[in-house]
């Protein structure tokens, strides 16, 4: 009677400590391929947006239905068909192909600025934050005097100080740039500089441009390439209102600012012909946008994912 308890005993035990191992089993091993979707759409999305957008900026000929000079006397500020999905413009020109065409130049202009911007504000940042003392001191000062004038302000007198044009623009959109990168670098590198390993190689002789190159830089790395992704959004808005004002590219070689320009005198009549053009800015803007703060939740320090 006593083995008979016993047994059934053991039986109830070893049936409850296999059941969790049951359920483990019996639990998906691996997420769907829709949640998988659903868990980087904030990259998979906007990354398709801007490869198209950077398509069409690299080979406009092999998207655009007509020609960049292409013009028919017979459709003159025509409206969305499907003949000409977006509308035409005061020259019966086909205002889908203008804005394909257009996007290399409004493109250009934001990556130029870009790279001008984080080349300028990351070595203004890092020389401040890692040699400090004097240096740091002049170089924050200026930038705080540098930080006091409005953004546009600023791409305005330094485009009109200029001249206006391609150079003039990339020029003008950086120096609104550099401030923001020079700061944000310079708080990273005070935080990197204390740390053993940089100690470690100071006690062995290296050099600081050595030391910066093969420990800082990397450290840094990440947060200059997602202030890069996000400063493209304001480098493209700020480059098209540069050239709705007449202050951007040369209008022989017309970007989305110019066209959105050119359209504002029309809106009574063609409501088309400024409508897509600005939604092509603000598209390109917010992906940019969404892509840099997925960037930026993806390399967060704290390991924070939203």
């Amino acid at each position: 009677m006593s083995g008979h308890i016993l047994k059934s005993t053991l039986l109830a035990v070893l049936g409850k400590a296999s059941e969790p191992r049951e359920r483990a089993s019996s639990a998906p091993t691996s997420p769907s391929g829709k949640w998988r979707f659903r868990q980087h759409a904030a990259i998979i999305i906007p990354g398709i947006i801007i490869a198209f957008i950077l398509l069409c900026a690299a080979a406009p000929g092999l998207v655009a239905p007509y020609g960049p000079t292409d013009m028919d006397d017979n459709a003159i500020l025509a409206a969305p068909s499907w003949q000409h999905l977006l509308g035409t413009d005061q020259y019966g020109s086909d205002i889908a192909t203008a804005i394909i065409y257009g996007a290399r130049q409004s493109v250009l202009v934001a990556f130029g600025a870009i790279l001008l911007g984080t080349a300028g504000g990351s070595l203004l940042g890092m020389a401040a934050g890692y040699r400090g003392g004097w240096i740091d001191t002049v170089s924050m000062r200026l930038i705080d005097i540098w930080i006091s004038v409005p953004p546009m302000l600023l791409a305005l007198i330094v485009a009109a100080a200029l001249g206006g044009g391609f150079s003039s623009t990339v020029i003008a959109i950086a120096s609104m740039l550099v401030p923001r990168f020079a700061r944000i670098v310079r708080a990273r590198v005070i935080g990197i500089k204390i740390l053993p390993f940089i100690a470690a190689a100071q006690a062995m002789g290296a050099s600081r441009l050595w030391i910066l190159w093969r420990h800082v830089l990397p450290h840094t790395g990440s947060v200059i390439l997602v202030l890069a992704t996000l400063g493209v959004a304001d480098a493209i808005l700020i480059g098209a209102a540069l050239s709705f004002i007449g202050l951007g590219v040369n209008p022989d070689q017309p970007d989305w600012g110019y066209l959105l320009s050119e359209g504002r005198n029309y809106l009574t009549d063609a409501w088309w012909y400024a409508t897509f053009p600005g939604l092509a800015i603000t598209l390109l803007a917010v992906s940019v946008n969404i892509l840099g703060d997925a960037l930026r939740r993806r390399t967060d320090p704290n390991g924070i994912r939203k």
